[in-house]
């Protein structure tokens, strides 16, 4: 859907989290307690009931099927262009100490919709440690709910497509669904209000760091 700027209202992110992102959260919490304490049939039960239906389809009406309640996009004049390839940055993700820092600033949750994020790795831990659990597969309807809801991302303020670079003033960190959702489109064509504005507002969450 299209719409003329001014037509609708600045939102912070595409689709506000639901309840049981949090409740999933802390059945993971949970589950990797379990898991350090030993008791893995507790932490695979646990890591099971976390893989939510209702949390799937949270994120799959982001980054799915374009809904036009979702994804109206507006008419920017003067917005950046879509650059060639050729002439894109060609360090598209940040590096290793780029991440890090970021990690730092903003913490484990996400600058637009704030629900709580855990990094590939931990996640790749979990699918290989508890298999009949946490599934992963190629496509997202194999995938575990909640560690597709919080899968963190770098995400580029001004698009990487759109001329944006890697620097710290241009990246957040965000959930996959406010990345893939928005994807090479700008805030203001997305209406939606620019995280860097706000207070960082930090959660009690550690992206399951402990997990090993």
């Amino acid at each position: 859907m299209i719409a003329t700027e001014g037509t609708q209202a600045r939102r912070c992110c595409l689709r506000d989290p639901i309840p049981e992102i949090f409740e999933a959260a802390a059945l993971l919490k949970r589950a990797v307690d379990y898991h350090l304490a030993g008791e893995r049939t507790e932490a695979s039960v646990l890591f099971k009931a976390a893989d939510m239906k209702v949390v799937w389809e949270w994120t799959d009406s982001i980054w799915g099927k374009r809904d036009p309640n979702i994804h109206t996009i507006r008419q920017v004049e003067n917005a950046p262009p879509y650059l060639p390839r050729a002439e894109r940055r060609k360090a598209r993700m940040p590096t290793a100490a780029e991440k890090k820092a970021l990690i730092d600033h903003w913490g484990y949750r996400c600058a637009f919709c704030g629900i709580p994020l855990i990094r590939a790795r931990i996640r790749e831990r979990a699918v290989r440690q508890y298999p009949e659990a946490v599934q992963w597969g190629g496509k997202t309807t194999l995938q575990h709910a909640a560690f597709m809801a919080m899968w963190m991302q770098f995400d580029h303020i001004i698009p990487h497509a759109r001329g944006g670079t890697n620097d710290s003033d241009n990246m957040v960190v965000t959930c996959a669904a406010c990345n893939f959702g928005r994807m090479n489109y700008t805030l203001d064509e997305m209406g939606l209000i620019d995280p860097r504005a706000r207070p960082v507002t930090k959660i009690d969450w550690d992206g399951l760091e402990q997990f090993k």
